[in-house]
């Protein structure tokens, strides 16, 4: 999880987090504490965040920082969660994020990928709009 690659505009990274501590994954109050201590770790600028929790379970939340965004979707049936860290700037060490939410959740396994974003220099072939499902009458 390295620096923005040359000539994109932003670094995705898509973090899986398995084997979590499913009471922690259906704790709102815990999740903002260890996503926005994580953020703030990391050299990101916060801005603001929302958080919801689902019924029966689960938790939606969006840390908003100066440099794009973190975001975390969790089901705790599966012992799981989606995280998705956005940024456009290298001051951001995302691995302190990843590790931080790791920690934070007790994932036994982690996967992550990155993704450059806005990649300026590479023009992407052009994707005809979906058609709709049924053909107009």
């Amino acid at each position: 999880m390295g620096l923005i690659a040359p000539g994109a505009l932003g670094k995705h990274v898509l973090v899986e987090y398995h084997g979590c501590d499913a009471a922690t994954l259906d704790d709102r109050a815990r999740l903002r504490e260890v996503l926005l201590e994580a953020v703030a770790r990391s050299g990101a600028r916060i801005i603001t965040d929302v958080f919801h929790q689902f019924s029966p379970q689960g938790v939606t939340g969006v840390v908003v920082i100066a440099e794009s965004h973190v975001s975390i979707h969790t089901w705790p049936e599966h012992g799981y969660a989606a995280v998705d860290i956005f940024s456009c700037s290298d001051r951001m060490d995302t691995a302190v994020v990843v590790e931080g939410v790791r920690a934070g959740l007790g994932s036994a396994s982690v996967q992550v990928r990155e993704l450059a974003r806005g990649q300026l220099d590479e023009k992407l072939p052009d994707v005809a709009p979906p058609r709709p499902p049924f053909a107009a009458l």
